[in-house]
């Protein structure tokens, strides 16, 4: 194993994962390389509205070619899909890759080491942690959001990268609206910097 590349492909990864921020809820952006030494094969990540995820697409780029390679993903891959399709972590299996890198853990109930158990079980080697100090801030909404059932909220300028924006309905409460947001999928909510409303939900203790 060479370190010094292991790292440069998961930056690559972590690099493609941050364009797609604000793009792939309810899902989280993950990205996918697939590569042979410095040879990268495929590359892909969650496509708009969470779906295919990356690791499907890049396999599906990747063909045959993907037996043998080192596969580098920025988020723990599926053990179980909701819609009851092919798992990524067996759709890794089934490609014959050599080895998968993986950035971060992923606390979601139908993966949490349930695609490592199975990728360790069919002879894959795996290694985790891969940079995770750096894939981290990619997640910390999607970990927020299953803790706690609401986004995750800051202040912004623009709104780029974000799920959606904070806004109250007549009557409603800054509670209320991020309930509302939530049971809408968003996991990553913005206010306006400097704003009246920015302030109440900084009071309340919602904005980081």
């Amino acid at each position: 194993m060479n370190r010094v590349l292991d790292e440069r492909m998961m930056r690559r990864a972590i690099a493609s994962a941050r364009v797609m921020l604000g793009h792939t809820w309810p899902n989280p952006t993950v990205a996918c390389v697939i590569a042979k030494g410095d040879e990268i094969i495929a590359e892909a990540v969650t496509a708009p509205g969470g779906r295919p995820h990356a690791e499907e697409q890049a396999l599906a780029l990747a063909g045959d070619k993907a037996r043998g390679a080192t596969v580098y993903v920025s988020l723990e891959p599926c053990g179980e899909r909701s819609s009851g399709a092919c798992s990524c972590s067996q759709r890794l299996v089934e490609a014959g890759v050599a080895r998968v890198v993986i950035a971060c853990n992923n606390p979601e109930r139908l993966s949490a080491g349930r695609g490592l158990a199975r990728l360790k079980a069919a002879g894959v080697p795996v290694e985790t942690g891969m940079l995770a100090e750096e894939a981290e801030p990619l997640y910390r909404a999607f970990r927020h959001k299953l803790s706690t059932g609401l986004p995750l909220v800051e202040a912004s300028a623009t709104g780029e990268g974000f799920d959606a924006a904070v806004t109250l309905e007549p009557g409603e409460t800054p509670q209320a609206a991020l309930r509302r947001l939530g049971r809408a999928g968003y996991t990553r909510a913005w206010a306006p910097e400097g704003s009246e409303l920015a302030s109440k939900l900084k009071k309340l203790g919602f904005l980081t």
